[in-house]
């Protein structure tokens, strides 16, 4: 059964996307940097930018299953510079993957990181979804995933 994206997700991505509004994709200018911060669910990764990140379970081999109306809903974290990891993270698990299109999608321990469209800055709201095929969970400093008993 395929899952369903609440249209006003999907609306948001666009708008932000269609504005060029920044989901954490670097510039040229500034490295993508990583830190570990406070969250109900502990300590996680997140973006220099303070968005939470989250690995998609889905994702195997550290290639990016996330595409289309899935891309507009949870946003890879496409990356132009070296990544540099911040308080709490370690620089040996930080990577990147090719996406289809070219560009370099963030990894953490070799997952891909994904942001949610609609959390704000500095919250969690999607912590153990099930969308697109697989589970969306965030990520702690050691590389390991937040799981919830269901």
């Amino acid at each position: 059964m395929r899952s369903r994206v609440p249209l006003l997700v999907v609306l948001l991505a666009l708008a932000l996307l269609l504005t060029g509004a920044d989901l954490g994709a670097s510039s040229s200018a500034a490295r993508p940097t990583l830190t570990v911060r406070a969250s109900q669910y502990g300590r996680v990764v997140f973006a220099g930018s303070n968005r939470a990140l989250y690995a998609f379970t889905r994702d195997q081999h550290g290639q990016s299953t996330c595409y289309g109306a899935c891309a507009a809903a949870w946003p890879p974290y496409i990356v132009s510079g070296t990544p540099s990891g911040g308080a709490g993270t370690s620089r040996s698990l930080l990577g990147t993957t090719r996406r289809r299109d070219g560009k370099r999608q963030l990894t953490y321990a070799g997952r891909p990181l994904y942001f949610y469209a609609a959390d704000p800055v500095g919250q969690v709201l999607c912590q153990n979804v099930r969308e697109f095929g697989g589970l969306w969970l965030v990520v702690r400093g050691s590389g390991q995933l937040v799981r919830l008993p269901r």
